[in-house]
């Protein structure tokens, strides 16, 4: 989705939404693409999860049974 797009969404200015935008960049969790005179930004589907599993395994340390059916769930299949 371009970054105008998303701010319009997200009610959201759309220079505080490029702040945001480059933040989560420069952290490898979206990509982005120049097409034409937009910027198209894509979610970074394994890093999202690699982030996700680390959080709920931090979350959970000591009581893994808790946390057992959404690391299966977000862990890879293959």
């Amino acid at each position: 989705m371009a970054a105008g797009e998303i701010a319009r969404q997200l009610d959201v200015p759309q220079n505080t939404m490029s702040a945001h935008l480059g933040i989560l960049a420069r952290a490898g969790l979206i990509r982005s693409e120049r097409q034409s005179r937009s910027i198209i930004y894509r979610a970074d589907l394994a890093s999202l999860r690699a982030l996700t599993l680390f959080l709920v395994k931090d979350c959970c340390a000591g009581s893994a049974e808790l946390c057992a059916p959404l690391v299966a769930e977000l862990a890879p299949c293959c």
